[in-house]
């Protein structure tokens, strides 16, 4: 029999004739992720102390945002192999045969080295610093390191997606403090049972393409235990900015709330062992950042307006 399969290097250079689509380069630059890293870098630039113009502000937010349309291009580049492979990303830029390698690899180095330059020369370096170390831990540690090799890969490798509010924190004020750690914990927290919940559901998919997730490694049972240490960890933490004066009694009280729906949704991934469990609690993972993180900038800016009334 004649072997019909195409690799995915080779459908890319097959359709990548009539040339990528502008659509194709959005699509690399993963922007149902960048949404929520622009966000929490947002959180990062109200909550600081100080004040940034409202150009450059946009500039830091507009930096972040491509850095990490960067990072996401060039791990669509790596990753074109394990991308072919599975249902959610087989139709991808690269393995859906629209785009040459070498355009999203020289894509996403392009972006990288702009986002840092710019946020450098027109924000701070010491955001751009904290930018670069970002782009970069997210393509050499977590993409061609960890992610093949480890079922760790997504507690190390969270903490590329923790850095954003630390950076939106530096460009106001050039300095990283308590707060903006706190914001990293949160997410570097929160990023495994995010990721866990998912591959719970997904696990067949990282099997078949040979990349160690924690279900495909350790079995269900031991990811949905991590899933509840990690939550029971995770849920104190985000009330801590309460005690600790760097936010009101609305978020905390909102922040315990929350988390007490998180710690439900764990125990019932726990309880139930079902792929509905797991789905439920990765949609309520990504509201609950989202309301934690808005709610911390209601806060800021509440307490701001009344401060100056």
């Amino acid at each position: 029999m004649t072997d019909t399969s195409i690799s995915p290097d080779s459908a890319a250079a097959v359709a990548a004739d009539d040339g990528p689509l502008v659509e194709d380069f959005i699509a690399l630059l993963k922007p149902r992720v960048m949404s929520l890293v622009v966000f929490t870098g947002l959180a990062g630039l109200v909550l600081a102390p100080g004040h940034l113009h409202p150009v450059l502000a946009c500039v830091a937010l507009l930096c972040i945002a491509v850095g990490a349309g960067a990072s996401g291009a060039i791990n669509m580049w790596y990753d074109r192999d394990i991308d072919a492979g599975m249902a959610r990303t087989r139709n991808r830029p690269i393995p859906g045969g629209r785009m040459e390698p070498g355009a999203a690899l020289g894509f996403g180095v392009t972006l990288s080295v702009g986002s840092v330059a710019v946020m450098g020369l027109a924000v701070n370096w010491t955001a751009a610093a904290l930018l670069a170390l970002t782009i970069g831990f997210y393509v050499f540690v977590y993409t061609m390191w960890l992610k093949r090799r480890t079922p760790q890969n997504i507690v190390i490798g969270g903490a590329a997606g923790a850095f954003p509010p630390m950076i939106g924190w530096a460009a106001v004020t050039g300095d990283v403090s308590l707060m903006p750690g706190l914001l990293f914990a949160i997410i570097f927290l929160w990023t495994p049972p995010h990721f866990w919940a998912l591959s719970l559901y997904k696990a067949g998919e990282y099997a078949a393409v040979n990349v160690p997730m924690l279900p495909v490694v350790a079995g269900r049972d031991a990811t949905r235990r991590q899933i509840v240490l990690y939550s029971l960890i995770l849920v104190p933490v985000t009330i801590v900015p309460w005690p600790l004066g760097h936010a009101g009694a609305v978020y905390g009280a909102a922040a315990v709330v929350l988390g007490a729906g998180f710690l439900y949704g764990a125990f019932r991934v726990w309880r139930e062992r079902s792929d509905r469990a797991a789905k439920g609690l990765f949609a309520y993972s990504i509201l609950y950042l989202f309301l934690l993180f808005a709610l911390l900038m209601v806060d800021a800016l509440t307490v701001g307006l009344w401060g100056a009334a």
